[in-house]
């Protein structure tokens, strides 16, 4: 348990930004979902689309440390070749 007035202090901020970063990785999460079911609907277009919104939003993850550079650009890079190969 936190006893100084700055772990305290610590400990408050701690628990702000889990809900910050709770909420980012969930709004993450669904873009990502959107694209996912698009690609099993058969849709290119919609697939396309979504990737594109989520594109954006992924990488915003990223620079606010909810997700790792590198976690980021495999998922943008797996679901783009799904999306690429359901037009061929």
């Amino acid at each position: 348990m936190a006893n100084s007035p700055s772990s305290k202090k610590r400990a408050r901020q701690a628990e702000r930004r889990t809900e910050v970063n709770k909420a980012r990785r969930s709004r993450i999460r669904t873009f990502l979902r959107k694209v996912e079911e698009a690609i099993t609907g058969g849709d290119q277009a919609a697939a396309a689309e979504a990737l594109k919104s989520a594109q954006p939003e992924v990488m915003r993850g990223v620079t606010k440390g909810v997700l790792h550079k590198n976690t980021a650009s495999r998922k943008i890079s797996r679901l783009s070749s799904r999306v690429k190969a359901m037009g061929a």
